[in-house]
């Protein structure tokens, strides 16, 4: 029980941390409703089920410093840089009225938010070094309790995940300071920049 305590509060503090998939789930919040952003959260659980999944089954090849881990960073520098140019061009475009849409519409941006909630996860490399860490905590664990670790972590990502889609993507809580949500993308969009500028900069240095 006390190594289940450590590893679980380990792994909720670091969910407590902002990162790109909690900008991309608040701006899919923001823009669609939760239940369109519920795709994205889905997407960073699935991804994040990837490096757990291969965190536990010993796979270690995502090192830092490998070429595996270098290539990673980059191209999830250059997502970084891509979702943040999108919240900045379309700050203050988000419509209300476009959560009501057609269920095929609906369906679309469901499924479009998933793909980026995935790509956004899977190409942060630092999911990976987190994960590989809490399983070297836990090599003597039996692969049942691998297993029953695993699941409870998928779980807690998606479910943390969907409390802020929920949270954010209230309509009566949005309209309180509607006015300030433009200034709010704008600032998630210049974090998600400035965060793969300064990944980008610590790279060429190095």
């Amino acid at each position: 029980m006390e190594q289940f305590l450590i590893v679980a509060s380990a792994h909720f503090l670091a969910l407590l941390s902002p990162g790109p998939d909690f900008f991309l789930v608040a701006r899919s919040s923001i823009k669609a409703g939760w239940r369109v952003a519920s795709g994205a959260c889905l997407g960073i659980a699935l991804a994040n089920g990837v490096f757990i999944g291969a965190a536990f089954t010993g796979v270690s090849v995502l090192k830092d410093g490998s070429a595996l881990f270098i290539a990673l960073q980059i191209a999830g520098c250059a997502y970084l840089l891509y979702i943040g140019g999108l919240f900045l061009r379309h700050a203050g475009k988000s419509s209300f009225g476009e959560v009501e849409s057609e269920p095929v519409q609906a369906a679309q941006g469901w499924l479009r938010c998933l793909l980026m909630g995935f790509a956004s996860a899977i190409l942060n490399p630092k999911n990976g070094l987190f994960y590989v860490s809490l399983a070297s905590m836990l090599a003597s664990t039996s692969n049942a309790w691998k297993l029953a670790y695993a699941s409870w972590m998928f779980g807690v990502v998606l479910l943390w995940d969907l409390l802020v889609a929920c949270a954010i993507g209230n309509r009566r809580l949005l309209s309180r300071f509607i006015h300030a949500l433009p200034w709010l993308e704008r600032a998630s969009g210049a974090l998600l920049i400035l965060l793969a500028s300064v990944v980008l900069i610590h790279l060429w240095r190095g």
